[in-house]
This record gives C-alpha cells, structure tokens and sequence, in this order.
C-alpha cells in the first residue's frame, strides 16, 4: 500500500511539472488566448536558481546514501523530498500564466491549438524558446532522477 501510494505521488508530481498533457479548455467567449514573448533574461536567472537546488539535491542524496543511522536517514530524505519539491515548484511556475517562457494561457490548450500558438511566433520568439526547452527539458530529467533516486531510497534500495 505504501508503494502504491509513493508511486501515485511520484506520478502526480512528474505530470503536474509536464505542460503537454494539460487538458485542453476552451477561453471564454470566445476571446483569444494571449501570448507571452518569451523572456530569457528571467529564464536565465530561474534556471539558474534550479541549478543550485540541484546541486544541493545532490548533496542530499550523497549523504543519503553514506548515512547507516535509520533516524538521519529519514531526516535526510524529508530534506531531500522539501527541495525536490521547492525545484518542482520553480520549474512548473516557468510555465506558469506569467512564467517566463512565455506560454501564458497556453498551458491548457490543447495539442491542435498548438500549430496556431507557434505558428504565430517571429523567428527571434522561435529561437527563444528552442533555447529555454534546450535548457528545460534536462533539468526536467534530473528531476525525474532525483524522483527515482528517491523512491529507491525510501524503499531501502540503493539506485547505486
């Protein structure tokens, strides 16, 4: 039951930090949906802030895995857990309605509303963000490994 319940929360978490499997809403009356230039200087300096946590994600994992003290052990992954948690958060609020890449309401579009969203976007808009997603989307994998690495852990199995 508890395995269920982390692998639920581990999905969950990974989802909610995913904006392409939003559900597709519809603005209301009929007002278009407004788009956000992306804004790479705030990028920057977001991404740069969820480098350091993952730095220290990662030193919370490197004493995770040298502690044998059961007690600090689980001090530990509560500590881990709080800034993966803190990181998922900064990397959701990137997308947000006035996240710095620049999707604004566009998150709850769906996948055909898409072509109409990049369609409309000037070459500079276009490389912008082929940056921030070249960027993104790594960070968005170590926090999909630090997940895993946390589950083995809370498990009692080394990812080592």
């Amino acid at each position: 039951m508890k395995r269920t319940a982390l692998i639920a929360l581990l999905v969950t978490a990974i989802f909610s930090a995913t904006p392409a499997m939003a559900e597709k809403t519809t603005p209301q009356n009929g007002a278009q949906i407004q788009q956000n230039a992306p804004n790479v200087a705030e990028f920057d300096k977001q991404m740069k802030q969820i480098q350091e946590n993952m730095k220290k994600m990662q030193q919370e994992m490197d004493k995770i895995h040298q502690t044998q003290d059961p007690q600090k052990r689980q001090k530990l992954l509560k500590e881990h857990w709080s800034t993966m948690q803190n990181n998922m958060h900064m990397m959701e609020g990137m997308w947000g309605p006035d996240g710095c890449m620049g999707m604004g309401h566009d998150m709850m579009m769906g996948w055909d509303d898409m072509d109409d969203y990049y369609s409309n976007l000037t070459p500079e808009q276009m490389k912008q963000r082929q940056y921030m997603m070249d960027h993104y989307m790594p960070m968005q994998q170590m926090m999909m490994d630090h997940m895993m690495q946390h589950q083995h852990e809370m498990w009692g199995q080394p990812s080592r």
